[in-house]
């Protein structure tokens, strides 16, 4: 079951279950597009993986699903990810 987190890990940008911004990779990492696209280059700097559209929960299925309220906020040294794709 997908935790569906808040928010992007890098901005902090609001990302509600029902958001098509929301962004995952295989670990469910959670940015938002415009990091992924801008940033990351669709690149996860956390296991190097690629990234996907999160799917939206059904609200039908947010009281028996909850979605997560954990915020993950630990922004990306994007010097050092800059590298790390340089490198590849």
């Amino acid at each position: 079951m997908l935790e569906i987190r808040p928010t992007c890990e890098h901005c902090n940008k609001s990302l509600p279950y029902d958001s098509e911004e929301a962004m995952i990779c295989t670990f469910e990492c959670t940015f938002c597009k415009d990091c992924v696209e801008n940033l990351l280059h669709h690149v996860c700097p956390n296991c190097g993986g690629n990234f996907t559209q999160r799917p939206i929960r059904p609200k039908s299925l947010l009281e028996k699903y909850p979605v997560s309220t954990k915020i993950v906020h630990k922004p990306v040294d994007l010097e050092a990810h800059k590298k790390r794709l340089n490198e590849c």
